[in-house]
């Protein structure tokens, strides 16, 4: 991705944000230049990855194929002595046209919440013991309400409703045209993007970077070491 387009999605959600009043974390406002004189009482944020993550799955076309999220807070499974939190929260933007591709996880639970804008459809499939699609009907939670719908149906989330994705329920994401950009909340288990996310089709996470301009904001996997005193 260039840096140009990462700049570009952080400002869109700081704006989609402040349109459905949710308030930011100050460390999502910092600077590159902020981050240079921060000292190790702010080791959560950068052991844990809080903080700005934006992917295009290795495609090098956001604009299809993207997703631009906050790690709000989170624990850590490497460290679960220091970091001992069972849970995470994230705040995710997807715009028209983009697609978060079918994926699940293996120990994840996690609740998606639609938080304002348009509709975003999930599509839900089991999977298999071999890790593909099972065409058995899917049972779902859907705002407290279980239910089972076909394989490959695409749940659609209104502002407000939310569903419940369990370990190995593959989903994905794409918003429903003509309705606006999402912003959606999730809320879950402790989060580990490194080991814990299994694609249908073989995809990267973290971007490679093209620095055609400096960074607004630096992502989670790019902080400085902390400030010696």
């Amino acid at each position: 991705m260039k840096r140009s387009e990462i700049n570009r999605a952080i400002r869109r959600m700081e704006q989609l944000a402040a349109e459905h009043g949710f308030c930011l974390p100050p460390f999502c406002g910092w600077t590159p230049q902020d981050w240079a004189d921060k000292g190790p009482e702010y080791d959560e944020i950068r052991h844990n990855l809080l903080g700005w993550d934006i992917t295009d799955y290795g495609t090098g076309n956001f604009l299809k194929t993207g997703f631009t999220l906050i790690t709000l807070r989170n624990g850590n499974v490497k460290a679960p002595d220091r970091y001992p939190k069972p849970y995470a929260e994230k705040l995710l933007m997807l715009e028209e046209g983009q697609y978060s591709p079918m994926h699940f996880h293996w120990n994840k639970m996690e609740d998606i919440i639609n938080r304002g804008g348009g509709s975003v459809l999930i599509r839900v499939y089991r999977s298999a013991p071999d890790e593909t699609f099972d065409a058995a009907q899917v049972q779902i939670y859907k705002d407290g309400r279980a239910c089972f719908v076909p394989a490959g149906t695409q749940v659609r989330l209104n502002p407000g409703e939310s569903i419940s994705i369990y370990p190995y329920l593959y989903h994905d994401f794409e918003v429903v045209p003509g309705t606006g950009p999402v912003l959606l909340g999730e809320v879950s288990m402790c989060n580990d993007d490194e080991n814990d996310n299994r694609f249908y089709e073989p995809l990267g996470r973290f971007p490679e970077i093209e620095e055609d301009e400096a960074p607004y904001r630096l992502l989670c996997t790019e902080y400085p070491g902390a400030k010696e005193d």
